[in-house]
């Protein structure tokens, strides 16, 4: 059987790294997590984001390829990868966070990355609205995500509806969560999971009950 790898998507608090934590399990794949934490700028950049934003994107960027070149190193029998990040997201909060200047450097030095980046087979956007992604920041309480700003996360919201509402580069599964709670409920970590255990192509949209736009 060929590899699957899945990537799981969403603005800061949509749950992505709960659901690739559960679908790893599920499907008894390699989960692989984003190396948030070992970002030395990120604190400084939510404390000073004009002054630390280039130096915290070009971290994540190189950080995030070298993960995706480990990838493809991977035991060839390990049937499925599940991660709780896209590569191609690091073009999204670049868009958000640099200026005219540091956007133009930044797009030749990701353009020497991103082809050789790994595409995923199938790719699931955890989609809610600001106002759920702000109480579920502060439910985990992260320290350097307290004084986050409700306009910064209501523009990452609206560049990454953006971003997924173009992408076509592998089978995309969109998710409203707004009405889910995957750190307590998990019947709706097992909804998503029964969405993507069936093959599709293109773009599908699953709402559950009760869920909100």
């Amino acid at each position: 059987m060929e590899r699957r790898t899945i990537a799981v998507e969403g603005v800061i608090g949509a749950g992505k790294t709960s659901l690739a934590t559960f679908l790893a399990k599920r499907l008894e794949g390699r989960l692989v997590l984003e190396e948030v934490e070992e970002n030395p700028f990120l604190s400084l950049f939510y404390e000073d984001r004009e002054r630390f934003a280039f130096s915290t994107q070009v971290f994540f960027l190189l950080s995030r390829y070298r993960q995706q070149q480990q990838l493809e190193q991977l035991d060839l029998f390990e049937r499925t990868v599940v991660s709780d990040y896209l590569f191609a997201k690091d073009r999204i909060f670049a868009s958000v966070n640099l200026n005219e200047q540091e956007w133009v450097l930044y797009e030749r030095l990701a353009g020497l990355f991103v082809e050789k980046a790994a595409r995923p087979d199938v790719v699931i956007y955890l989609q809610a609205n600001t106002e759920t992604l702000i109480g579920r920041i502060a439910q985990r309480g992260r320290e350097y995500e307290r004084d986050m700003e409700v306009a910064y996360i209501r523009a990452l919201n609206e560049a990454y509806n953006q971003f997924f509402f173009h992408y076509t580069a592998s089978p995309l599964l969109v998710v409203n969560t707004s009405g889910m709670d995957f750190a307590h409920r998990e019947e709706d970590l097992e909804d998503v999971f029964e969405q993507v255990r069936t093959p599709f192509k293109g773009t599908r949209y699953y709402i559950p009950m009760g869920g909100q736009p």
